[in-house]
């Protein structure tokens, strides 16, 4: 079962992130590579990639797994996942999510 996590921090909030974690070496762009472009801010330890010609943010290195990548699951061909569990975490209050749910870290390896 693959666990997606709502987080709830300022720009996902806006986006509406909904994502699960997976190891870095576990991912694999297919193509385009040459137009995602990256977007950084506060602590600039989450790096958010985008498609600079459609937009959409298909993946990203979250701040809580900086060796794995968030995947949109909304973003994967039909069957690719076959269950999600859904999870809220509060990124508006960070630290203490995290320190609440230690399992996150542990996603990405």
């Amino acid at each position: 079962m693959n666990f997606c996590t709502h987080v709830r921090c300022s720009i996902c909030t806006k986006k509406q992130n909904k994502h699960f974690i997976i190891p870095e070496k576990n991912f694999k762009l297919l193509k385009g590579e040459e137009s995602i472009t990256t977007y950084t801010f506060n602590t600039h330890h989450a790096k958010h990639t985008f498609c600079s010609i459609c937009g959409v943010q298909s993946f990203y290195t979250p701040r809580s797994n900086p060796d794995g990548r968030g995947i949109a699951p909304h973003c994967l061909d039909p069957g690719t996942v076959t269950s999600i569990k859904v999870t809220n975490f509060d990124g508006q209050n960070w630290e203490q999510s995290m320190s609440m749910d230690s399992s996150i870290t542990l996603r990405s390896k």
